[in-house]
């Protein structure tokens, strides 16, 4: 049985998580007690899902600092839950920057957990809930970090990470960016384009994207594309088996220039291609080309 513990910053989109794990398969509960985590775990080794008729397999539970003095037991309990036979727990962790969960905060006009006992400043409630998830946000197993991603996006990569796999084998997940927009806090990977020809400066290519064959032409014309196309392979294909061989489950690959439209987009189209037919599953996304 699969037990998902997600928790994480609050604002950083728990309530989207649990949304698409449910959508994917997850029997998902909402702000529940560490405490009654393990005993809950017992509960569903012996609990048919009622609708299915089938064993519940897949748990996702979200526990945070709503619940209080309670939640300071997190650790302690996933100790527990992991001793239970048959049980794989992972922990997901929603990270976000201080910056935008201001933001979020004040566009919402929803009270921060931590709120009363900050004494209603809401900077001092972040950086208190900051550091009590410091030890837990060191051990998940996956981190998302939220700040620059759309509520779909968000869910696009969740799903991404656990959706069935038909083999076991790691995911590779090419990401393109613009560093305009800030660097993606969830890659393992990135890689720098903006050395190369910049098709923005052509006018028949400027308001097209890497997903344009002229663009992709265009970005791949020039010697040193290629060449650099070449030597971040020859690295990526050494690096991904030892990744492989420590069980990283999942490897998220970066590749970024100015506005993370045209040769980013390109690149991380080519990688993704590239990865597929050596047998990877793979994932594609483009965060800041439409923007």
């Amino acid at each position: 049985m699969t037990f998902l513990i997600v928790t994480g910053l609050s604002g950083s989109g728990k309530s989207s998580c649990i949304k698409v794990l449910e959508d994917i398969g997850f029997f998902c509960i909402d702000n529940m007690p560490p405490q009654l985590i393990p005993n809950f775990a017992e509960l569903c080794a012996f609990t048919s899902n009622e609708v299915s008729g089938e064993k519940l397999d897949k748990v996702a539970i979200v526990t945070d600092i709503r619940g209080g003095t309670m939640f300071l037991r997190l650790s302690e309990n996933i100790s527990k839950l992991r001793s239970i036979d048959g049980a794989d727990v992972k922990i997901l962790f929603l990270d976000c920057t201080k910056e935008v969960l201001m933001k979020r905060y004040s566009e919402t006009r929803r009270k921060h957990p931590l709120d009363e006992a900050s004494g209603g400043n809401l900077s001092n409630a972040i950086d208190a809930e900051n550091a009590l998830l410091t030890d837990i946000r060191a051990n998940s197993d996956y981190i998302i970090d939220s700040s620059l991603l759309t509520v779909r996006q968000l869910q696009e990569q969740v799903a991404g990470l656990f959706l069935d796999k038909p083999s076991d084998r790691m995911i590779i997940s090419c990401m393109s960016f613009g560093f305009m927009y800030g660097v993606p806090g969830e890659a393992d990977l990135v890689f720098d384009v903006r050395c190369l020809p910049n098709p923005f400066y052509i006018p028949e290519l400027k308001h097209l994207t890497g997903t344009d064959e002229k663009v992709r032409d265009y970005v791949m014309g020039f010697s040193q594309s290629v060449e650099l196309e070449k030597k971040l392979y020859d690295l990526i294909d050494f690096l991904v088996p030892l990744y492989v061989g420590e069980g990283k489950s999942r490897l998220v690959i970066a590749f970024g220039c100015t506005g993370g439209k045209h040769r980013s987009v390109t690149f991380a189209e080519r990688a993704a291609k590239h990865f597929d037919e050596m047998g990877f599953r793979v994932r594609l996304s483009h965060r800041d080309k439409e923007k």
